[in-house]
């Protein structure tokens, strides 16, 4: 299992990081048996898993089972944990709280917080200086899409870029062990991978970042949902799997299945007793 200093040791020796979404124990385990670095459980599971239209819904109860159940299928992935939304912002009992049940309880090995503001720096220090490894997201961060006005690209401007990198550092300095950064333009995720010592992690951010990030269901094809420009589709399950679900509706319909392999039987003379012998 990977380190937070053995992460690091990665982006200094510019061996690129990997690191995919899980949400159950089934894909858990695949995307360990691939050899992924580290696994997330994002805050993305309310509109890939759980049908929302976006995070917002997404409660600690929600992330505890999924988390739980990740743990479960992948032991040996350095796995990470989304708080989800305003679980850390204002009351400060309740991320530790949090924080400490994703651990203890779900056994993982990190939480991950949005923003940049004042309260998530004292956060960050706070968790860290606690013992909570702390991963930061910045650029587009899902929890405040109504603040920037929907899912668009962040960075675009000198403005907005130099403000990232300044956010990214005083995460740094506040504990932060990696950084992902979402949707910005390229040479933006190669300016804060320079300028950082704690890895990048991108998604959207260009190829020179420290590693590389997307969701489960995006890069399988499986369910029906928006995929981003920067997602790249390995594979096209939901048609594999809608066409398998047809031929089995089909085969019950006609009486096809179960078929002979699929039953059990009986002796002649158990049989013939159960039918009181008129069989």
């Amino acid at each position: 299992m990977k380190t937070t200093a053995g992460l690091r040791k990665m982006k200094e020796n510019k061996e690129k990081i990997t690191m995919m979404t899980a949400y159950d124990a089934p894909s858990a385990k695949l995307v360990e048996q691939a050899g992924m670095d580290m696994i997330l459980v994002g805050d993305s599971l309310g509109m890939v898993v759980l049908g929302y239209d976006s995070t917002i819904p997404v409660t600690t109860e929600d992330m505890l089972l999924h988390s739980r159940a990740v743990r479960r299928g992948a032991r040996d992935t350095f796995v990470v944990v989304d708080f989800p939304f305003l679980s850390y912002q204002t009351d400060r009992t309740e991320a530790f709280r949090y924080a400490q049940r994703v651990m203890q309880e779900a056994g993982a090995n990190a939480v991950k917080l949005e923003g940049a503001g004042e309260a998530v720096m004292t956060l960050v220090e706070e968790l860290t200086a606690a013992g909570v490894p702390v991963m930061g997201h910045l650029g587009l961060t899902p929890q405040s899409v109504e603040v920037l006005g929907g899912y668009r690209v962040q960075g675009k401007s000198r403005e907005a870029a130099e403000q990232l990198l300044a956010d990214a550092k005083a995460l740094e300095t506040a504990g932060a062990f990696a950084l992902v950064v979402e949707c910005v333009p390229e040479p933006v995720g190669a300016l804060l991978s320079e300028t950082c010592q704690i890895p990048i992690i991108g998604i959207g951010a260009g190829v020179q970042t420290d590693g590389q990030v997307l969701v489960y269901h995006d890069v399988l094809g499986y369910g029906d949902v928006h995929v981003p420009k920067f997602v790249k589709r390995y594979a096209e399950l939901s048609p594999v799997i809608e066409d398998a679900l047809k031929a089995y509706v089909h085969d019950v319909k006609e009486g096809i299945f179960p078929g002979e392999e699929h039953r059990f039987t009986m002796k002649e003379e158990e049989l013939a007793a159960l039918y009181g012998g008129s069989k």
